[in-house]
C-alpha cells in the first residue's frame, strides 16, 4: 500500500508542476494577446484530481482518517481550476486573468497541502 501511495504522491506532484509549467509556457503568447489553455494545463489537472482522490482512498485503506475539510477544500480548488481550463479549452482563448487564475489556485493548493 505504500509503494502505491508514493507512486500517486509523485503523480499529484508532476501534475501540480504540469500545470504551472503550462501557465508559464503561455507568458510569451500572454503578451501577444494569443494566450490558450494548453494540454499541459487541462492534463495536468485531471490527473491531480485523480491522483488526489487516489492518495484519499489509500488513507481509508489503511485505516486512517483523512482531514476530511482539507480534502473538500483541496477538491474543490482542483474542480474550479478543471472547469476554468476546460472552459478557457472550449473557448480556443484565454485571456491574461484565466491563466494567471488557474495558476494562483494551483499555488493555494500546493500551500493548503503544506500548511493546513
Amino acid at each position: 500500500m505504500e509503494i502505491l501511495r508514493n507512486i500517486l504522491l509523485i503523480l499529484h506532484i508532476i501534475g501540480f508542476a504540469g500545470i504551472i509549467a503550462g501557465v508559464l509556457m503561455q507568458l510569451p503568447a500572454l503578451k501577444q494577446g494569443a494566450g490558450k489553455i494548453n494540454g499541459a494545463i487541462l492534463h495536468s489537472s485531471i490527473l491531480m484530481l485523480i491522483t488526489g482522490l487516489g492518495l484519499v482512498g489509500t488513507l481509508y485503506a489503511r485505516g486512517l482518517e483523512p482531514d476530511n475539510m482539507k480534502i473538500g477544500v483541496k477538491s474543490a480548488v482542483l474542480i474550479v481550476i478543471l472547469v476554468l481550463a476546460i472552459v478557457g479549452k472550449a473557448r480556443k482563448r484565454a485571456g491574461a486573468g484565466l491563466i494567471a487564475a488557474i495558476g494562483i489556485l494551483a499555488v493555494l493548493n500546493v500551500v493548503l497541502a503544506v500548511v493546513w
